[in-house]
């Protein structure tokens, strides 16, 4: 790798630089190791990215349908912001689609955690597991409504 592009240094620089070298074939002079480091960081930066949206959503999904008297069209901006950005991340790398329910999962307690503290209810107010499914998150027109509780069996 050429001394004057140092990764710790000008992560610009080095990107543009082995970006080149790759193209070019160069693969003996490229910074291998840091260059897989980053494509690692990069990907875990998308489940991290996925999760995070995943807990705003489902937050506010909670808050919409526990605190009815409270829903605004702030909060409706906010449901659909975090399930377009869903979207995006899911058309950018569609492999996530299979971790998808498993991120749901992970993301409910913070998600509950979040709506208690912004709403002030008790976390035994709230269902256990996400009552909400993967169709019903990605799905621009759920809303979810506190009758939906008992067909879900929740009520």
């Amino acid at each position: 790798m050429d001394i004057s592009v140092n990764y710790e240094q000008d992560f610009y620089s080095w990107l543009q630089h082995n970006a080149r070298l790759l193209r070019e074939g160069r693969l003996a002079e490229a910074d291998v190791e840091n260059i897989a480091e980053e494509l690692e960081g990069m990907s875990r930066n998308e489940k991290r990215e996925l999760l995070s949206r995943l807990i705003l959503l489902i937050a506010h999904l909670l808050k919409w349908e526990f605190q009815p008297a409270r829903r605004s069209a702030s909060r409706e901006r906010t449901i659909d912001e975090q399930r377009r950005q869903l979207y995006l991340i899911l058309k950018d790398s569609p492999s996530l689609k299979y971790q998808f329910e498993e991120k749901i999962r992970e993301s409910y307690k913070p998600a509950m955690k979040s709506a208690v503290k912004e709403t002030g209810m008790k976390k035994t107010d709230f269902p256990d597991i996400c009552p909400y499914t993967p169709d019903q998150l990605l799905n621009e027109d759920f809303y979810p409504q506190q009758a939906d509780l008992e067909v879900r069996g929740q009520g």
